[in-house]
């Protein structure tokens, strides 16, 4: 058992304790370029927002020095060195103003004001986010007071986000949206305190010495004071989780409906939309084709209760007119309007194309395979093949210098009728014809 203790004993590879806390109090500051450091670091983060950017986030988080005077407040709070409390407490505000009015700036004069994922990810925080800042913590003050710092500094970083939900909440400040602001503002409230406990729990148990003597009944009174802050926390996100885990079933269940209900029976839905927040809920939905009677509407009604969809009223947008008929109807509309004049130059082109029949390559075919022609004259004649309608044929008129054989005039008639397959075709000998071509 005692070597099971000693693989997790944390005072392995411990730092001296004065260089440890020396380290904290230089990091509690914010003054000169700590303070311009942090407001590049809000600016970075606010355009990562604002842009959606999860890269541009992550290095503003990596940059941020926000975790020192948090870190300080648990050090101070463990070893109670009330001086040291209060100047990291003061710190921590100054570095939160600093950050909710450069974001508010930056947001206010941003021509893009539309709340992008990555914002709306910092505005519901639930337990999980209590969880994260607890073990982040925990891993940071644990790498502060080693030797070999390693590499979880900037994971902790990374993972506990003290940046993002303050430029959130600026966010919220600018446009106006309290509802953003408050919540933005909780993350960072519970990151900030779970942070600070979790260095306070770390201090105590490196046995840290007290650097003002306190009385039992006083450090009792801390110790409650710490568990009613952390249970003021927790339950709000412990509602939220809730919340959010009753939504996510609930979303579940209405994408299983679609499916089972529409979407298998080859109905197409063209929109849909689902209110969770309104009372009741509401499913909205429309189709490409299918519309729906009275009977089946009360029959679908029906089955979103025995799917376990209650309290929901769904709403099925059908007009009176076909609304495939008319999407197509318009595309073939614009399409023909697009497409017309290159149709039209189409056509041109390929009736001119008909009565252009001599071209070089056919001159040179010609030559090639028929040497004995000494001339000969190609043309397309229109003939009325009925009483009532109107046909052509290519023309072939050519003289030899020597005398054509049955078979060479046969040759000849074929390899045309080859070359103009869509035409009937006329071959005439004209003996007299003695210039060459």
């Amino acid at each position: 058992m005692n070597k099971i203790f000693n693989f997790f004993d944390l005072h392995e590879g411990e730092d001296k304790r004065e260089t440890v806390l020396d380290n904290v109090i230089k990091n509690i500051s914010f003054r000169g370029a700590n303070a311009w450091i942090l407001a590049c670091a809000i600016v970075i983060a606010s355009v990562g927002l604002n842009v959606n950017s999860t890269a541009v986030i992550i290095g503003a988080m990596l940059i941020s020095p926000l975790m020192g005077p948090i870190v300080g407040a648990g050090f101070a709070l463990g070893t109670f060195d009330f001086p040291l409390l209060k100047k990291s407490i003061k710190n921590l505000l100054i570095a939160t103003m600093i950050s909710l009015i450069v974001s508010f700036v930056y947001f206010l004069l941003s021509p893009f004001k539309e709340a992008q994922s990555e914002l709306l990810a910092r505005t519901s925080p639930n337990i999980y986010d209590v969880l994260i800042a607890i073990f982040g913590g925990l891993v940071g003050v644990i790498a502060i007071t080693r030797v070999d710092k390693g590499n979880p500094i900037p994971g902790v970083a990374i993972a506990t986000a003290l940046m993002p939900p303050l430029c959130t909440a600026g966010y919220g400040l600018a446009i106006g949206n309290m509802s953003y602001f408050a919540g933005a503002l909780y993350l960072y409230i519970i990151n900030c305190v779970f942070i600070c406990i979790a260095t306070f729990a770390i201090v105590k148990y490196l046995r840290y010495p007290k650097v003002h003597y306190v009385d039992q009944k006083r450090e009792k009174r801390i110790t409650q004071s710490i568990t009613l802050i952390t249970l003021v926390l927790v339950l709000p996100s412990l509602y939220f989780a809730y919340n959010l885990l009753k939504e996510k079933k609930y979303t579940t269940k209405v994408k299983e409906f679609v499916q089972t209900e529409f979407s298998n029976k080859g109905f197409t839905v063209i929109y849909e939309k689902l209110h969770f927040k309104s009372n009741p809920k509401k499913l909205e939905l429309a189709f490409l084709t299918k519309k729906f009677s009275d009977e089946e509407l009360t029959s679908l009604k029906s089955s979103m209760e025995t799917s376990g969809i209650e309290n929901t009223e769904l709403v099925i947008h059908q007009d009176s007119f076909d609304l495939k008929s008319t999407i197509l109807s318009e595309i073939d509309k614009r399409s023909n309007l697009v497409n017309s004049k290159d149709l039209t130059i189409s056509e041109l082109n390929n009736e001119l194309a008909r009565f252009q029949l001599t071209s070089p390559q056919l001159n040179q075919d010609v030559k090639v395979l028929f040497p004995e022609l000494s001339f000969y004259s190609i043309g397309l004649q229109q003939h009325y093949a009925k009483a009532d309608s109107v046909g052509s044929r290519v023309v072939f008129i050519y003289s030899t210098s020597e005398q054509f054989t049955e078979a060479q005039k046969s040759r000849l008639h074929n390899w045309l009728k080859n070359h103009f397959p869509r035409d009937s075709v006329e071959v005439i000998n004209r003996p007299e014809y003695t210039t060459s071509n």
